[in-house]
């Protein structure tokens, strides 16, 4: 099936998407706040610059979008039909840097959690923050909630 818009018009609106402060971050971050955690956002000081950095508990928290971030099983997950190639090394790229910033963090002694964008629409920025909750009292190594 061909594109609904133009080649321009649609490089202008996959300009616009942000990588910051998207809403699933936005909604997370105020039902961790609510829940009284304290946090830095977007550490530069850190590999991947996670979206939630919890220095008490020593953890960073990246919230995901499952098309860019690629969740595995997640219909939110799909490829485009057009460009097929640019994608597929996008999503790689995307993929590879990933597991630089995972392991960078890892090894710096960090404890790190995912969230992906769909659990925190489907289940609730309440609930999945509940869980991080636990995680972060518990002391779990890694978490993934999706």
């Amino acid at each position: 099936m061909a594109d609904i818009v133009d080649a321009k018009t649609r490089s202008r609106m996959m300009a616009g998407i942000r990588g910051k402060d998207t809403t699933p971050e936005v909604r997370l971050r105020k039902a961790l706040h609510s829940a009284g955690f304290r946090f830095r956002l977007h550490s530069a000081k850190l590999p991947g610059r996670p979206d939630i950095v919890l220095t008490r508990f020593h953890a960073a928290v990246f919230v995901h979008g499952c098309f860019w971030h690629r969740h595995e099983g997640c219909r939110n997950a799909s490829v485009p039909k057009s460009n097929a190639a640019f994608w597929a090394e996008k999503f790689a790229k995307n993929a590879e840097r990933d597991a630089m910033n995972l392991t960078g963090l890892k090894e710096l002694g960090w404890r790190v959690a995912i969230a992906w964008e769909c659990a925190i629409r489907r289940r609730g920025a309440a609930d999945v923050a509940a869980e991080l909750a636990d995680w972060l009292i518990s002391g779990g190594a890694e978490i993934e909630i999706g």
